[in-house]
């Protein structure tokens, strides 16, 4: 599939970044130096609200989410403008990290260090990465099952979603896929 060359964004330092109307994103944002700055249920809450407003607030969907102390996977639509994504996360990690840093009485704590997007263009590719995100708390130890976990989506597509589509989902294998998540 060729995309139009002025559907990419060259940022500086950084990899092309490609930006299609009404196409899913993948994004994996860390903390600096990997720090579990969001270690309690209360932060974990506040990352997860201020991430469903933002979102919200510039026009996307949130498909899916992990929200883990030292980094958030999320799964979201892009609406006609897709370019406000960097906007989005920029939003997020400023009044995250304020808030966190006013919690913590740490003023001027550097809390966010680098996000990493991806426009999904194959099916079986999104399926994959849904399934990943929704067990992605599985992944790294915190519970055996995604449903135990409140700060991901995998309880809310198992009440949401149709049952056929939650079979497709999770029968796509994870181990293939290539996602920045050494956290």
């Amino acid at each position: 599939m060729s995309e139009p060359e002025s559907a990419y964004t060259q940022w500086h330092h950084a990899p092309s970044h490609l930006f299609l109307p009404n196409n899913t994103y993948m994004v994996t944002a860390g903390t600096y130096r990997k720090k579990a700055y969001f270690n309690t249920p209360d932060k974990l809450d506040f990352l997860c609200k201020t991430l469903f407003e933002e979102i919200s607030r510039f026009g996307w969907s949130l498909e899916a989410w992990a929200v883990m102390a030292n980094h958030y996977h999320l799964i979201a639509l892009a609406p006609d403008n897709p370019e406000t994504l960097h906007s989005v996360i920029q939003s997020i990690h400023s009044k995250s990290a304020i808030w966190l840093n006013s919690i913590d009485k740490k003023p001027n704590r550097k809390i966010w260090f680098q996000y990493w997007d991806s426009c999904i263009t194959y099916e079986k590719s999104y399926l994959a990465r849904l399934n990943y995100v929704h067990n992605n708390p599985v992944k790294h130890g915190l519970v055996e099952d995604a449903g135990q976990y409140p700060w991901c989506s995998f309880s809310w597509f198992l009440h949401n979603a149709e049952l056929n589509f939650q079979r497709n989902v999770l029968s796509i294998p994870i181990d293939r896929i290539s996602v920045r998540d050494d956290f």
